[in-house]
C-alpha cells in the first residue's frame, strides 16, 4: 500500500473529540506535538506523533521549520458567483443611507442581479474561480456558493451551471445552494407567492435532473419574503429531498423560527435575534451561522455568538462573501474579529470554521483530522496555535493540502 506521511508539524490540531453544540474552552483542544498525518489515496489513515507513524509510511513529505497544522477551513455561506461591484452602495451606507433605503432606491441585491444577468456563464465561471482560488490560498478548502442573482429560471440555471463547471476547474470543493428566493424580482408581475410557486415548479426539477444543487435557501426579511409566504416553498423543497437553509433574523426576527420549523440545517445571519430566538435555536438541530463580514460591511451589530454557545447552540462562522454587504471575503480575519467582540475561545472560533461549519453543509467527511476523513489540512508558520487568531487573519497559511496534495 502506497502511504504518504506528511510532517513533522510543531503542533497538530485534529479538532476531534469535541461536541457539535455548546461552549468550548481551549483545554478541550487536542494538541499533538511533532505530529504527522498518514494518507492513502487522498484520505487520512492515521494522525499522531510523526516518529510513531514513520514505520507505516512508504513515502515521507517533510515539513521544515515551525508549523501548526489544522483541518482545512470550511466557509459555509458565500455569494461568490456574481458580476459587477457595489462600491457605490458601500459609499452610500457610510454616508448614512440604510441597507433597506439603498435597496428601495434600486441599489442592493437588484443592482447585482442586473449585472449578473448581463454576464455570460463563462464570465461568471472566471469570477468564481478567481475568488475561490483566493479563498483556497487563505486556507479555505471547502466553500458553499449560492445562486440568487438570477431570479428567473433561466438565469438561476446559468449561475448554478457556472458554479458546477467552476468546481471542475479548481482543487477546492464548491457546494452549491439555490437561492432563487433572494428577493422578489422587480420585473416579476405577480405576487411573491406566485413567484415562489413558479420557481419551485419549474426550477426544482431541473436542479434534480442536472444535479446542480441539493440545497434550497431563502431570504426571510422585509425586503425579501415573509415567513408565511415561504412556507409552501420550503414544503415543496423538503418533499423533493432538498436540504433547507435560511437567511434569518438579519434586520428583523421571524426567519430563525421558520428555519427551525422546517428543520433547516442552518439559520444564517441572526444579528437581530433576541433571547427568544437564541433559546429556540439552542433546543433545535439547526446550526446558528454567524456572518461577521456582513456586520463589518453594513456597520451593524454582530450575531450574538456568545449567547448562542452559552445557551447550548451550535455555532458556525462564515464569510458571507458577496459584492454588497460583505465584500471582504476573508473568513479567518472575520472569525478572529468576531471572537474578539463576542469573547469566543480559540476552540470556539476554530470549531466554527472547521467541523461545525462542515456540519452546516451536511459534510461528515471533513472538518477534523482523523481516520477516514478527507486529507484537507493547512499549516501556519508558527510554533503556537494561539498565534492564528492573535494576528486576526494576518497570519496566513504557508501551505494548503487538498486531498493530500500540496497546493502551491
Amino acid at each position: 500500500m502506497d502511504t504518504l506521511l506528511i510532517g513533522p508539524f510543531t503542533q497538530l490540531l485534529p479538532m476531534t473529540n469535541m461536541p457539535l453544540k455548546g461552549a468550548l474552552n481551549d483545554g478541550q483542544l487536542k494538541v499533538i506535538e511533532h505530529g504527522g498525518i498518514l494518507i492513502f489515496k487522498g484520505k487520512i489513515l492515521a494522525v499522531g506523533r510523526f516518529e510513531d507513524l514513520k514505520p507505516k509510511a512508504s513515502k515521507i513529505e517533510l515539513v521544515t521549520g515551525h508549523a501548526v497544522c489544522m483541518p482545512g477551513l470550511v466557509d459555509a455561506h458565500t455569494h461568490i458567483c456574481y458580476a459587477g461591484s457595489r462600491a457605490k452602495d458601500y459609499a452610500l451606507r457610510n454616508s448614512g443611507k440604510s441597507y433597506l433605503d439603498i435597496a428601495k432606491a434600486g441599489g442592493g441585491i437588484w443592482d447585482t442581479v442586473t449585472k449578473t444577468r448581463k454576464a455570460s456563464k463563462e464570465e461568471l465561471i472566471t469570477g468564481i474561480v478567481q475568488r475561490a482560488t483566493t479563498h483556497l490560498k487563505s486556507g479555505v478548502t471547502t466553500l458553499e456558493v449560492k445562486s440568487g442573482y438570477g431570479l428567473s429560471v433561466e438565469e438561476e440555471l446559468k449561475m448554478l451551471r457556472a458554479i458546477k463547471e467552476a468546481n471542475d476547474q479548481i482543487p477546492s470543493d464548491l457546494i452549491s445552494t439555490c437561492l432563487a428566493a433572494h428577493m422578489q424580482p422587480k420585473d416579476w408581475n405577480g405576487s411573491a407567492s406566485e413567484y415562489l410557486e413558479m420557481i419551485s415548479e419549474n426550477l426544482f426539477p431541473i436542479l434534480k435532473s442536472e444535479n446542480l444543487s441539493h440545497r434550497i435557501d431563502a431570504f426571510i426579511e422585509e425586503s425579501a419574503f415573509s415567513p408565511a409566504a415561504i412556507v409552501p416553498y420550503f414544503k415543496k423543497a423538503r418533499a423533493m429531498g432538498f436540504s433547507i437553509t435560511v437567511h434569518a433574523d438579519q434586520f428583523s426576527t421571524g426567519g430563525s423560527e421558520t428555519a427551525i420549523a422546517h428543520n433547516a440545517v442552518s439559520a444564517d445571519h441572526l444579528e437581530a435575534s433576541t433571547q427568544k430566538e437564541i433559546a429556540l435555536l439552542a433546543k433545535s438541530n439547526t446550526i446558528a451561522m454567524a456572518l461577521p463580514g456582513a456586520s463589518l460591511g453594513l456597520g451593524c451589530g454582530f450575531t450574538p455568538a456568545r449567547q448562542v454557545l452559552d445557551a447550548g447552540g451550535a455555532l458556525a462562522i462564515a464569510s458571507d462573501h458577496n459584492p454588497g454587504s460583505a465584500p471582504m471575503g476573508d473568513l479567518l480575519t472575520q472569525a478572529a474579529i468576531l471572537g474578539t467582540f463576542e469573547k469566543l475561545s480559540n476552540a470556539e472560533v476554530l470549531a466554527a470554521i472547521t467541523y461545525r461549519a462542515a456540519k452546516a453543509l451536511k459534510l461528515d467527511d471533513r472538518g477534523t483530522l482523523q481516520n477516514g476523513k478527507q486529507a484537507d489540512f493547512i499549516s501556519f508558520p508558527t510554533d503556537n496555535y494561539q498565534e492564528i487568531t492573535y494576528h486576526q487573519g494576518q497570519l496566513k497559511p504557508i501551505h494548503v493540502w487538498k486531498n493530500g496534495i500540496k497546493i502551491d
